[in-house]
């Protein structure tokens, strides 16, 4: 197991790595919308905090010679399915055909008071 990381995106705020990587897969652990130079939460809208999300998710990817097109599972949690429509038509910025497999669930709270995560699996 090798452990991947990026400068760029927010540093763990637990005892656990920002992704590993295992025989070509690498799984990064989930992202929420914490901006690395501030340290701050991005909280002032659902679709600004998704967005940072997957800015974050972004960084992780390239700076390990990967891209969204490496993508081959996404587990998104979020606090309320309203905002489901939101979420999609911002992951169909960085997403497109052939898609990968997902599943998103709503969850009862997240780390920081956010109001989603987002985590990935990527393979070589």
């Amino acid at each position: 197991m090798k452990v991947v990381s990026s400068d760029r995106a927010p540093q763990a705020i637990g005892p656990y790595s920002q992704g590993v990587e295992v025989n070509g897969f690498i799984y990064l652990s989930g992202q929420i919308a914490i901006d690395a130079k501030t340290g701050e939460m991005v909280q002032d809208s659902f679709k600004n905090e998704c967005e940072q999300v997957f800015k974050n998710i972004s960084y992780m990817l390239e700076d390990n010679n990967l891209s969204f097109s490496n993508v081959v599972k996404v587990n998104i949690s979020i606090l309320d399915m309203g905002v489901f429509s939101v979420l999609n038509d911002i992951y169909a910025k960085y997403f497109t055909a052939p898609y990968p497999a997902r599943a998103c669930v709503a969850v009862k709270s997240l780390p920081k008071n956010g109001n989603v995560e987002i985590e990935i699996i990527a393979a070589r």
